[in-house]
């Protein structure tokens, strides 16, 4: 297979393919008519996907550089260009991100009946914005896909939501643009400050990561860059936004919103935060900050989570929880920490996801999403019973499931730094319990108390095939995490070195900053 991809340059213009070819396929729907926009959109999204999977086995697992890159000349007398390339991160984050997309777009079929090609539209050019912050190399080209993502979410949510669907479009794109007005105001400080001290221009990743900062300056660049990524995870208290754009957003949207969009928060706090920032990011200060916002996260949307009566608003808040084990993760500092925040990401786009699809599923059935208004449901629809159990215990954590293998990482590397967040991060598991499985019981498990949920029916193919690939990944990553870490372990080993290295080291000489040789995406370790 390796010498099929060698002889058609799969490695050369891969990334470039699912960049872009999601734009082409917008054009593509836009253009034909109006009621085969889904099944367009749809082979579209699925022959992306197809492109996508000998990724995973090209990839070089005993490397943590950057593989499949490329570079050309954008705006060069802005020092832009067009940069792209795949670590062990971007990799996990990119699959994840090509797999839900024609499983969304197939879940979407009945939910969405007017303005087709509109929709389909935005859900691919939302797949190019997700991607290309996953794999730019280059700081100006990954603020342009990062505002290019949220523009499709937001007429997503504004035009298909439900009745405050104005309301939930508007505070999340006000939420979500003060943060990237910052990171911005951060981006151009970083290289006018290059700039001063080489006399070149550059917004290249590599160029401005070498540039020496006071840990006054790191405290306020890390500070912009947080935010940014905060408000996106969501950490507490930036939350706010998110609950109401899950519960007025459609079907494929909260799924997009919950499975992808929550993980370029944390993408940009391993991108960018840690090796750009070391010493405020490794500041005991900063950092107990971090984890005790995350901790906050994860109880408070536990609680919270516990007495909603809306199934899909208590979904949206288990994405709080779920995001504090990944803050608690990554701020540990510690090989297995981000490891397995990683894993919850995976688990969490999984899960929740199918979650999402779930509740929309029944929502299609009986237009209501309060739980009070069903019942007794498994005897009714036992294939449907099935899967909505398995996934809610891969949320909730039960081993076997992926939900397991990544909490438990993530809280293994925390307790290693700080043991006591750790100990209070595990009593989310319990809380996880509180509120997933009364809505189960209350679903599938009470007596049928209304007669119109007698005559529901079961899932169909079209619905087994959108559902049976999420519980396969969610049992996959739960008994045999293995592929999973290897392909991230090496990345996240050397960003951890290279912190602590930039952290304990102050360079000072401009010779630091010679522009990097040739074929330094290939070598982002060095």
């Amino acid at each position: 297979m390796q010498a099929l991809l060698d002889a058609i340059g799969y490695s050369t213009w891969v990334v470039h393919f699912l960049v872009f070819f999601p734009t082409a396929g917008m054009l593509l729907v836009l253009l034909g008519a109006e009621n085969r926009a889904k099944h367009v959109a749809f082979w579209i999204a699925l022959l992306e996907f197809v492109v996508s999977v000998p990724l995973w086995f090209s990839f070089n697992t005993a490397s943590g550089s950057f593989q499949f890159a490329g570079q050309a000349d954008w705006i060069p007398a802005w020092g832009v260009h067009y940069a792209v390339g795949i670590d062990g991160i971007g990799l996990l984050l990119v699959l994840l991100t090509t797999f839900l997309a024609p499983l969304t777009i197939l879940g979407s079929f009945r939910y969405i009946d007017r303005r087709e090609k509109a929709f389909y539209a935005m859900m691919l050019l939302l797949q190019t914005g997700i991607l290309g912050v996953f794999v730019a190399l280059d700081l100006f080209l990954f603020f342009v896909f990062w505002e290019v993502m949220l523009v499709p979410m937001y007429f997503i949510i504004g035009v298909w939501g439900g009745e405050r669907r104005i309301y939930a479009a508007i505070k999340f794109f006000l939420y979500t643009a003060l943060g990237s007005l910052l990171m911005l105001v951060a981006i151009l400080y970083l290289f006018f400050k290059y700039r001063a001290l080489t006399g070149n221009v550059s917004f290249g990743y590599f160029e401005l990561l070498q540039v020496p900062l006071t840990f006054r300056e790191q405290f306020w660049l890390f500070a912009a860059f947080a935010l940014a990524f905060a408000i996106k995870v969501p950490v507490f208290p930036f939350h706010t936004w998110l609950p109401d754009a899950h519960v007025e957003a459609p079907t494929p949207g909260s799924v997009v919103l919950a499975a992808v969009l929550l993980k370029l928060g944390a993408f940009g706090f391993l991108r960018f935060l840690l090796p750009f920032f070391p010493q405020a990011a490794t500041d005991s200060r900063i950092v107990l900050l971090l984890l005790v916002l995350g901790l906050i996260g994860i109880i408070y949307a536990a609680w919270v989570a516990a007495v909603q009566p809306d199934a899909k608003k208590l979904v949206a808040y288990t994405s709080v929880a779920h995001m504090g084990f990944v803050v608690l993760g990554i701020f540990a500092l510690t090989q297995q920490g981000v490891q397995g925040a990683m894993l919850v990401m995976l688990s969490h786009g999984a899960s929740t996801g199918a979650l999402f699809l779930l509740v929309g599923m029944l929502y299609e059935r009986r237009h209501t999403r309060l739980s009070g208004d069903f019942g007794g449901l498994g005897a009714v629809m036992p294939a449907f019973a099935t899967i909505f159990m398995i996934t809610a215990l891969t949320s909730i954590g039960l081993p076997g499931t992926s939900g397991f293998v990544g909490e438990f990482l993530s809280l293994l590397g925390t307790f290693q730094t700080h043991p006591w967040v750790a100990m209070l991060g595990a009593t989310g598991v319990i809380f996880a319990a509180y509120y997933m499985l009364p809505m189960v019981q209350r679903i599938w498990f009470n007596e049928i108390d209304r007669p119109e949920n007698r005559e529901l029916p079961d899932l169909s193919r079209r619905e087994l095939a959108v559902l049976v690939p999420l519980v396969v990944i969610m049992l996959w990553m739960g008994v045999y995490p293995k592929p999973f870490l290897e392909r991230s372990e090496v990345t996240v080993a050397e960003l951890l070195e290279r912190v602590e290295a930039r952290r304990i080291s102050t360079p000072s000489l401009l010779a630091t900053f010679a522009a990097p040789p040739a074929g330094a995406a290939e070598r982002a370790g060095d």
